[in-house]
């Protein structure tokens, strides 16, 4: 059985990028008369790899219905209080007073088909990332919304506005495709791989091909979460070095 937890714990570390475990040194037993150094158990004794995949867990779950619940509590509150009125909140390219938009528009949807589109693939990528910790979850988004959301008022376009969680998806996507690769996570890589051959089909939406779409939320919320992974994927190597 310790041999098991020994080897389960070795793929966890392996799959989160942490640094590998010290393993213990054999020392030889004291010869008689020779005093005998205990260093005592530690007052607080590191996680089992259990505690940490469960905690791992609940936060990506908490991250991923949080969002959910995010999304869709804004835009029942846009509908049904304020008839649609709180799309002016987007990001609106150039203009100053618009500059708000940029925290405010990833949570803003123009209809339900676009409110939908957007929940499903956010959840799954919001969770991934939360699998990691609270801090990568919240780092990466920052990234993301800043980034993206600046990015998409320069270049968006005068006389549109942008909104939709897009931008979180799409962001949150490039950072799992790209920061296994940065901090040599093999997981990561894997994980990295599946998703982006399952989600090919989005690369198309960084192109303006189709009339309507905020492309340019999806490149630079895209280029946000490249930047994240690098930013956090170099900083977490550090940390495992």
């Amino acid at each position: 059985m310790a041999d098991n937890d020994d080897r389960l714990e070795d793929y966890y570390r392996r799959v989160m990028g942490d640094k590998p475990r010290e393993r213990p040194v054999t020392r030889r037993a004291p010869s008689a008369g020779e005093p005998i150094s205990s260093p005592g158990k530690p007052a607080n004794p590191a996680p089992t790899w259990r505690e940490r995949a469960g905690s791992s867990l609940r936060t990506g779950l908490l991250f991923a219905i949080g969002y959910v619940a995010v999304i869709w509590g804004v835009h029942l509150i846009n509908v049904f209080a304020f008839g649609g009125g709180l799309t002016q909140y987007g990001i609106r390219p150039l203009d100053t007073s618009s500059l708000i938009g940029v925290l405010f528009s990833p949570v803003l949807h123009v209809s339900f088909g676009h409110l939908i589109s957007n929940t499903v693939p956010g959840a799954i990528f919001s969770f991934l990332i939360g699998l990691s910790g609270a801090r990568a979850w919240w780092g990466t988004t920052a990234f993301v919304v800043l980034i993206g959301g600046l990015g998409t008022w320069f270049f968006g376009g005068v006389g549109t506005v942008h909104v939709g969680a897009s931008l979180l998806v799409y962001g949150w996507l490039a950072y799992l495709l790209v920061r296994g690769i940065f901090n040599r996570s093999i997981g990561q890589i894997i994980l990295g791989v599946v998703l982006g051959i399952a989600y090919s089909g989005l690369l198309w939406g960084v192109l303006p091909i189709n009339e309507g779409v905020s492309w340019q939320a999806h490149l630079f919320g895209a280029l946000g979460g490249v930047a994240a992974g690098v930013v956090f994927g170099e900083r977490r190597r550090s940390d495992r070095d």
